[in-house]
């Protein structure tokens, strides 16, 4: 099973051939002139797909784990009980280690009198409402015409409300851009892999053989973001997947992603995430 860690690697690859279990035969059908709307759900958990874009625009939505989306330059973490929306022609490949995840998959023809929402990549929590319409579909299959009638209104229905029934409130827009760079991508896995320890600027400089200026001045000019931001990035996604596998305490994930203290985890969760992690912790269990 592919590490974490990896998925730096594979950012590096983007455009190359990828690994799947995410069947691709389903991307020629959904280019089809009357697949207005298409439906691929996958429950079996540790999703891969290639690089590829569509024609269509993707609902992504995840239940029970953290799904990893890279487009062009960027690498997003869509949580549990969110969903992400993909406008179409954007190139993008998807990736999960979870073995509980399920993954669904939603695509959607352009219509001529769409609003701004729907011409931009972002993640959004779901309300109640859109989970339910979402969960509602969960052995639906392939595509969907007018000919297959109720399902061809929900789902035209389903795309209708995601303007209004995102949950705005608790948006999880979670994402970086990753590095393209020889170096950064061997200093963003080494701090992948050492995120308990204090991974100062100066002491990852020194592990590189570099001058701190010198990794500075990488970090802005090629991530357009500072060190401390970054790894801060890495700290609170990697404790999100932690929260997810339900084995740890809030304390012991504090510790695990490097911070000294439980209250200093927790103001940086809620600067990046907007809540805190316990109460981000009961929403994903559904108790919100």
């Amino acid at each position: 099973m592919k590490t974490e860690k990896d998925l730096f690697i594979y950012a590096k690859l983007r455009f190359s051939s990828y690994l799947y279990s995410m069947n691709d035969s389903h991307f020629g059908a959904v280019e089809e002139i009357d697949a207005e709307f298409y439906v691929y759900h996958v429950l079996t958990g540790n999703v891969k797909t290639e690089i590829h874009y569509h024609s269509s625009a993707q609902l992504v939505y995840a239940e029970g784990g953290i799904v990893h989306v890279f487009t062009d330059s960027k690498h997003w973490y869509l949580p549990a009980r969110c969903f992400m929306w993909i406008p179409a022609g954007t190139p993008h490949y998807i990736f999960s280690t979870s073995p509980k995840v399920d993954l669904y998959n939603f695509y959607f023809k352009k219509d001529e009198d769409e609003n701004g929402f729907f011409d931009e990549i972002n993640i959004y929590s779901v309300s109640h409402l859109l989970r339910e319409m979402i969960l509602y579909t969960k052995y639906w299959d392939g595509k969907i015409t007018k000919n297959d009638g109720s399902k061809y209104y929900f789902l035209k229905a389903l795309k209708g409300i995601l303007p209004e029934k995102r949950d705005k409130k608790l948006a999880f827009p979670v994402q970086h851009p990753f590095p393209n760079d020889e170096t950064l991508l061997k200093v963003a896995q080494y701090i992948h892999a050492n995120l308990e320890k204090p991974l100062t600027i100066e002491s990852t400089a020194k592990e590189f053989g570099m001058s701190t200026r010198t990794l500075s001045r990488k970090f802005k000019e090629t991530l357009g973001m500072n060190y401390i931001r970054f790894l801060r990035a890495l700290r609170i996604t990697r404790s999100l997947e932690l929260m997810l596998e339900g084995k740890y305490n809030m304390y012991e994930i504090a510790m695990m992603v490097g911070y000294n203290s439980l209250s200093s985890f927790s103001n940086i969760f809620k600067k990046v995430i907007g809540i805190p992690p316990t109460e981000y912790q009961h929403k994903l269990r559904g108790e919100m």
